[in-house]
């Protein structure tokens, strides 16, 4: 790890009881907690998910069968969220 940096935040009465509740059960700090979310929402420039940045090369690569699916997308979408 980089060198720290000591920073206080404010958390609600109801966020600082869910990451405690959390931390508890993996074992963790809470500050590793914090500092592995920081680290997912915001990475450092090159350091992202993967998936993401693989995703525009999969758009369109796969067929559903159905020839509708782009004039019918809410219905759809609809019909596979009720499953």
């Amino acid at each position: 790890m980089d060198g720290v940096e000591r920073t206080q935040i404010l958390l609600t009465e109801d966020q600082a009881r869910r990451l405690r509740t959390l931390a508890r059960r993996r074992g963790m700090s809470m500050v590793a907690l914090i500092r592995d979310a920081v680290e997912r929402a915001y990475p450092r420039p090159g350091h992202g998910d993967e998936r993401w940045s693989n995703a525009p090369a999969a758009a369109g690569g796969f067929r559903s069968g159905v020839s509708d699916v782009g004039a019918e997308q809410d219905r759809e979408l609809g019909d596979a969220i009720e499953g």
